[in-house]
């Protein structure tokens, strides 16, 4: 089981709706639960985010780092690190 920083799952709470059209959490635990639930995982650098899409086997070679951390499943966290959340 992975374990998630208070501010990841602040952070989750406050822009899920980048990837969700309904809020799946509305409290830590509830947004605990959900991002172990789906095993979101919290990578250290945009090019963490990178390896991570292309051992998922999702073509990203067209994105570059910037597009790769606009995407919906990608939230910044704000120490240098990224929550990939997979709807």
């Amino acid at each position: 089981m992975y374990e998630y920083s208070e501010e990841c799952l602040e952070i989750f709470l406050k822009k899920q709706s980048q990837l969700f059209d309904e809020p799946v959490a509305e409290t830590l635990e509830e947004a605990e639960y959900f991002l172990e639930d789906c095993m979101a995982v919290v990578v250290n650098s945009l090019e963490e985010v990178q390896g991570y899409f292309e051992e998922s086997g999702m073509d990203i070679s067209n994105l570059s780092l910037s597009e790769l951390e606009e995407m919906s499943e990608v939230f910044p966290l704000g120490d240098g690190t990224y929550l990939i959340v997979e709807a």
